[in-house]
């Protein structure tokens, strides 16, 4: 391989959309671009996941965003109600038939004009990167030249994971880039991977800018607390740290809080309006500087394929508490010694107590996670893997 390698991340939408699958395609383009990989991005017209997929955003060409070339290309119209019957079962892991899952697919964000530029265009990219793995432009896009296609599912335990029509699709690409071991090996229950398989992780700016004291300032805030960063939807678990934390509340009292970060509605329980404090959205400086205020920060998730909060946390200086039923964020902890883990409210209650009560303890398990950071997911770390994947020196 030669320096000239180009390579395009697939994608369903792009943007500077914060967290997940996007901002992790969005950054590992951005920072292979900067160490000489030519990159480029093809997604839909559609602006992020909530959108109405039916909907093109975003006028159909060509854009340059960040440096980075953006190939945009408008959505076929689909059958929401179709869909939305099939996806209902799935989400209540109901068995569904072969009919269905093409149902499901078909249905899904799909772009012809996408497709269509791969088949004609796919001499002039070495590889297609294809992220992550239960959207129409990955399921369809990687099967027009599935050696040349690698996959960065963003796997979880979910009922998605295991419809059959996914099955080809990691048998027959050339590679397959995992966020974690975990990940790794529950791919591997599931599927018959043919290719290369490797575990990068997502790159992390490791130096991140903090200051709690500004965030207390700001926000008026004197007592310890919990932090939460993240979306509010179902398989984020926020309403179960709801209940836990008002649950140790009514049990113990005392000023500690809960402070919430991020978008969505959620229904704060009667009489803990003054315990639980709801920020909603803030600036990325506002967040950072809570990790560096928190006591500890807790991630719920049951479904994680890496976690950039937590990693955020730790490099913050704030140790992080997850819930054991994430093999993901589990291993995490385990790996850097950077946090606890629980697995139902008696647990909950006991590691929140250990945290309040031993501050020094604390500090080093903040410090432990830092560590295990930087040492295996700072940009430098993570672009040499893929560079090495790819044969670039």
């Amino acid at each position: 391989m030669t320096d000239k390698m180009k390579i395009a991340f697939v994608i369903p939408w792009y943007g500077d959309i914060p967290g997940g699958a996007e901002a992790e395609c969005r950054l590992t383009a951005e920072n292979l671009q900067k160490s000489g990989v030519d990159v480029e991005i093809l997604t839909t017209c559609v602006k992020q996941f909530l959108s109405d997929w039916n909907t093109d955003y975003y006028k159909e060409g060509t854009y340059i965003e960040n440096g980075i070339t953006v190939r945009r290309f408008i959505v076929r119209k689909r059958d929401t109600n179709k869909f939305d019957q099939v996806n209902f079962k799935l989400m209540n892991n109901c068995s569904i038939s072969p009919i269905e899952e093409q149902i499901y697919m078909e249905n899904m964000i799909n772009s012809d004009n996408l497709y269509s530029y791969i088949r004609d265009h796919g001499n002039e990219y070495d590889y297609f990167f294809f992220i992550p793995y239960m959207f129409g432009t990955t399921y369809y896009g990687s099967q027009i030249y599935p050696h040349k296609s690698i996959l960065i599912p963003c796997l979880h335990d979910e009922s998605y994971a295991y419809m059959d029509i996914f099955k080809d699709m990691f048998k027959d690409v050339k590679a397959v880039i995992y966020n974690s071991e975990p990940e790794k090996e529950l791919a591997n229950q599931i599927y018959d991977i043919k290719g290369h398989q490797l575990v990068l992780g997502a790159g992390m700016n490791t130096d991140i800018s903090h200051n709690g004291q500004r965030f207390r300032e700001k926000y008026d805030l004197k007592d310890d607390f919990l932090l939460y960063a993240g979306r509010r939807d179902s398989g984020k678990n926020v309403s179960m740290l709801l209940e836990y934390f008002t649950r140790y509340k009514e049990s113990y009292g005392g000023e500690l809080k809960l402070i919430l970060i991020g978008k969505g509605e959620i229904d704060i329980p009667k009489g803990h309006q003054h315990d639980v404090i709801d920020l909603g959205f803030v600036p990325p400086q506002d967040k950072f500087d809570a990790y560096a205020a928190a006591t500890l920060f807790c991630m719920p998730s049951l479904n994680e394929s890496f976690s950039i909060v937590i990693m955020e946390a730790w490099l913050c200086g704030t140790p992080v508490l997850v819930h054991a039923g994430c093999e993901v964020t589990k291993d995490h902890c385990i790996k850097s010694n950077g946090g606890l883990y629980f697995g139902d409210y008696d647990e909950f209650e006991e590691c929140v107590k250990y945290f309040l009560t031993h501050p020094t303890k604390r500090d080093l398990m903040a410090q432990n996670g830092k560590k295990y950071v930087i040492g295996n997911y700072s940009w430098e770390t993570v672009i040499r893997g893929y560079k090495n994947l790819l044969g670039v020196v």
